[in-house]
């Protein structure tokens, strides 16, 4: 359930089909009430009607005459009688003190009026209809009247009962079948599924335009539309990613401005060195001069790997690295290539070759080695460089990406590192929406892992 209800979108889902459907039932509810009190009233003002109807008959007619009237009174669904007093006249219900109040309001207030308590009786057979099939239950009521010279009537009319398919119709479960209650339900919950999609829409493209930032900080910017919140949050992220731009655009720019500017003294600097006298003392500032020149080659690379204008195009993986392999191996570095994947990938040629070209390099450096592998896995492109060197320290294998970090032992600027190298491959392979890892082999040695997305048949085309 904490899943279920982890997603915003899915607690807005639960909690509209929650209120959605108490507020169903408990309308239908009252309203079952409403309707049920409206049918108690009609039915007695029918009874009332008949009251009324019958005892004006029999006002109107003298005594000796009425008892031919009210024996006729059978055939109209009740039946009717002089008596001399109230003898079973035994309590009155709510809806007999209603009845009470609607006779004494047409008949006269002088009149005495009676209403025995409503009691079960059996149906009045109708002809063609057989006893016990089809007969609806049905109810008496008894109803004292007195005339206008006093005579006191008896009346026992009888009363339809209600269906037994209508019987309680109005509470939760009844004036809906569980047919309509399934539809009334799966109307609801697409109804609530349909706004929580659109209350949560937002924040997912929000959320898409954050996690794509991390790897393309020159995405196109969010759209400012939408309800004023939305507007607002959309705006703040668009200027957030116009800000973090520009300080990267400009440390960018700064530190290929100072690399650029350092090649030109560092020129004159090797031009002079030539005429200085001692061997010794030449050969060390010369060596000490190409280890700045590496320092301010790999910062030119460090700043093209952050900000790259290169244009992204399809690739064949296969051919790029064959070609980089094949470019090691003729000057000299032992490196071997294995597997192909027959792929594309949508990348910078130059920036992705230079990647390849540093993890192959360093391997070799520091390994003796490169062996190369490609394949093709889960639609993502796999390249393995492993080595035969040392390796690296567990607690070491992040912290080699830093610029500049270098290690104690065979990774050291003595045997000319800048800690650039692996920092420059991982921006040029995370522009190129990859990962790049560092693993050590249980055999010896390190294995770089470089992922790189397939490009889809559609781009392909």
């Amino acid at each position: 359930m904490r899943d279920l209800l982890g997603s915003i979108g899915n607690r807005i889902f639960v909690l509209l089909l929650a209120g959605i459907a108490v507020s169903i039932l408990a309308t239908t509810w009252l309203a079952g009430n409403e309707r049920r009190s409206s049918l108690r009233e009609l039915r007695l003002q029918h009874l009332a009607d008949r009251v009324e109807q019958i005892v004006q008959a029999v006002d109107d007619i003298p005594p000796p005459q009425r008892p031919i009237v009210l024996q006729a009174a059978s055939n109209f669904g009740f039946e009717a009688r002089i008596v001399e007093d109230m003898n079973d006249a035994v309590g009155t219900s709510d809806s007999g003190a209603a009845l009470i109040d609607m006779l004494q309001a047409r008949l006269g207030e002088d009149r005495r009026v009676a209403v025995q308590r409503e009691t079960e009786c059996p149906p009045l057979r109708r002809e063609g209809q057989e006893d016990g099939h089809g007969a609806r239950r049905e109810t008496c009521r008894v109803i004292y009247v007195s005339l206008h010279d006093q005579t006191l009537m008896r009346l026992r009319l009888h009363q339809p009962g209600e269906p037994p398919a209508l019987r309680g119709r109005g509470g939760p479960g009844g004036v809906f079948g569980p047919q309509y209650l399934i539809l009334f339900l799966t109307l609801i919950a697409l109804l609530a599924w349909l706004v929580a999609r659109m209350a949560t829409r937002p924040i997912r493209q929000l959320a898409q335009a954050a996690s794509r930032l991390g790897s393309d900080i020159d995405h196109a910017p969010l759209a400012e539309t939408g309800p004023t919140e939305i507007r607002q949050a959309a705006h703040a992220f668009n200027a957030m990613q116009g800000r973090i731009r520009r300080q990267i655009q400009h440390r960018t720019h700064m530190l290929a401005a100072i690399t650029h500017d350092l090649q030109t003294p560092l020129t004159r600097m090797r031009l002079r060195l030539e005429k200085v006298s001692d061997a010794e003392l030449q050969q060390k500032l010369i060596d000490d001069l190409g280890v700045m020149h590496g320092m301010v080659r790999e910062g030119l690379e460090l700043a093209r790997s952050m900000d790259s204008s290169e244009k992204i195009q399809a690739l064949d993986i296969d051919s790029l690295l064959d070609s980089v392999c094949a470019d090691a191996a003729d000057a000299g570095q032992d490196v071997t290539l294995e597997g192909s994947t027959r792929a594309f990938v949508m990348a910078q040629p130059g920036a992705l070759r230079r990647c390849l070209t540093n993890l192959i390099d360093n391997a070799c450096k520091y390994g003796q080695l490169a062996r190369v592998s490609i394949a093709l896995e889960q639609q993502k492109i796999l390249i393995r460089i492993r080595d035969q060197g040392p390796g690296i320290p567990e607690d070491a294998l992040e912290a080699v990406f830093e610029p500049f970090y270098r290690l104690e032992t065979s990774r050291s600027r003595d045997t000319g590192g800048t800690g650039l190298g692996l920092t420059i491959a991982r921006n040029i392979v995370e522009n190129h929406h990859g990962y790049l890892r560092l693993r050590n082999l249980a055999e010896g040695g390190l294995e770089v892992a470089l992922e790189l997305p397939q490009m889809t048949p559609s781009k392909a085309r």
